[in-house]
């Protein structure tokens, strides 16, 4: 951990860190058993979120940075299916949705901050 890190970097990170913990817990729930479709075997989607979180936990901002544009795939893949099955699907897709919203906002304030701090004299 950065010991330079300022108490809204700290923020960004936990935020983020925290939102795609909930993600990856959210992906595997709904697959396996709140709303599993098929036999379970979309669970799958969860793994790739495993990659950043040590990242994110090291302050990594290459990790903000990519994970920045590989959540959109999550927000795509929520929107799909929020506006397009129904029962659970419907709230549960809105959350991924909300999730990765979140996740892209606490990645671009980090990125942005950590910028900002280079600059800075």
């Amino acid at each position: 951990m950065r010991s330079q890190a300022s108490a809204r970097e700290h923020l960004s990170r936990n935020l983020a860190l925290g939102a795609l913990i909930a993600l990856f817990v959210l992906c595997l729930a709904w697959e396996l058993w709140l709303a599993p479709t098929g036999q379970g075997t979309l669970a799958i989607k969860a793994l790739p979120l495993l990659l950043p979180m040590l990242g994110l936990w090291r302050y990594r901002l290459y990790t903000f940075r990519w994970l920045s544009l590989m959540i959109w795939l999550y927000f795509a893949e929520g929107t799909v299916r929020a506006t397009s099955e129904s029962g659970a699907a419907v709230w549960l897709g809105s959350l991924e949705v909300l999730l990765s919203v979140l996740i892209f906002v606490a990645c671009a304030l980090q990125v942005r901050q950590r910028l900002a701090a280079a600059k800075a004299p």
